[in-house]
């Protein structure tokens, strides 16, 4: 999608939903280490969020949504991740698609379908974009995967990978190209359930590996004509609306902040237990310790007032570029990974133990630098930009 989001008319942040997903992500965090091992969709995960009212939580509020603005959404996200990053990234996909669809250029009756559906069922909904050979569409190029005119509709074939919490998803945005003379690309609803339809089960990665981010395959999925949501001629695209640029690059920073903040609480923990013989005391009573963590508390103290600010700025219409936008993300993603390699450098081989957490903190929050805006567009575009180029 390309759009850009209502400005939020909703109340201050509220507490209830914040302490809602910060009670939960005690919970996420007792199964965090089965999921990862597992590579399961957090289905249970989901279906704790469905009952506190949160996976709906940035859909309007006349369907019956909480009508979150960004920096509500942001806590909440942040709160999840620290008890289990890949339910969070599922609820990042979530969230933007709910709280930019209602400004978007859908057929109305299909906005009005997929909130009800997240409102009354907990229905998921995703973008699936990146194919084996295109990569991402942000760097340019068409898409494979192909919509067909038919006598009613439309018939779409192709295969996109990468697809985050495809498992457990009710909808899928998928962008492909026409078979016109020009083609033309952009969105195509497609209920997960149509005939043709297919997952295959290729996730294996480092880490946030219970995303379910496996492979679509789409066979001759036939949908009606006016499930072509929003489909353009490429030269109509830019890259993100301006909105929409800003959820994703505050919610992803938000999320690997989370993940930092769950390394260090480990990492205050072992140093607060841990007393060597030779030492007598514990391992917190150290200056050289204490100033260590210090540098940690200094990286997170930025990303949340950093994250906070630039939300609150969405919020109240006064928005960022898309520049500013992926430079946030990449400087809040890079933040979370330099805490956690320094909760590392703490800890030695108690640190890169499977027995222990923040080995799994720290594959997770790697997978920061694999989010597009990744930091080598983010950084040319702000230099070009700055040049006049």
């Amino acid at each position: 999608m390309n759009v850009t989001p209502l400005r939020s008319n909703s109340p201050p942040v509220t507490q209830t939903a914040i302490a809602a997903a910060a009670d939960l992500s005690i919970v996420f965090a007792g199964t965090a280490h089965l999921y990862d091992a597992s590579t399961e969709f957090p289905q249970e995960n989901i279906r704790l969020l469905q009952q506190a009212g949160l996976t709906a939580l940035t859909a309007p509020v006349e369907p019956g949504g909480r009508g979150a603005g960004l920096a509500e959404a942001a806590e909440v996200i942040r709160s999840i991740a620290r008890g289990e990053p890949s339910t969070a990234l599922i609820m990042i996909m979530q969230y933007i698609n709910l709280a930019t669809l209602p400004a978007s250029r859908w057929p109305a009756h299909l906005v009005s379908r997929v909130i009800k559906d997240a409102v009354e069922k907990g229905a998921l909904i995703n973008a699936l974009r990146v194919e084996p050979e295109l990569g991402t569409p942000i760097r340019g190029g068409l898409p494979a995967t192909t919509a067909k005119r038919t006598a009613d509709g439309w018939s779409i074939s192709g295969r996109k990978i990468y697809s985050t919490g495809i498992e457990g998803l009710t909808w899928a945005i998928v962008w492909a190209r026409t078979d016109e003379e020009a083609p033309r690309v952009g969105g195509f609803l497609v209920p997960v359930d149509s005939h043709g339809f297919r997952v295959e089960r290729t996730w294996n990665p480092l880490g946030m590996r219970a995303t379910g981010s496996h492979d679509a395959v789409l066979e001759d999925v036939h949908i009606p004509l006016d499930h072509a949501v929003d489909i353009r001629l490429p030269s109509e695209w830019d890259v993100r609306g301006e909105g929409q640029a800003g959820w994703f690059g505050i919610l992803p920073g938000a999320l690997y902040t989370g993940v930092a903040e769950a390394a260090r609480d480990w990492l205050v923990q072992f140093l607060q237990n841990r007393v060597p013989t030779n030492l007598g005391q514990p391992l917190s009573t150290v200056p050289r310790i204490q100033q260590a963590v210090g540098e940690i508390e200094e990286l997170l103290a930025v990303n949340r007032r950093l994250i906070a600010s630039a939300a609150r700025d969405i919020d109240e219409g006064r928005g960022v570029s898309q520049s500013e936008a992926g430079l946030i993300k990449v400087v809040t993603t890079e933040n979370a990974i330099l805490a956690v390699e320094k909760a590392l450098k703490l800890t030695g081989n108690h640190g890169v133990s499977r027995s222990n957490p923040l080995e799994r903190h720290h594959r997770d929050v790697l997978c920061g630098r694999i989010h597009s805006p990744q930091e080598d567009t983010v950084r040319t575009g702000a230099g070009k930009l700055a040049l006049g180029l």
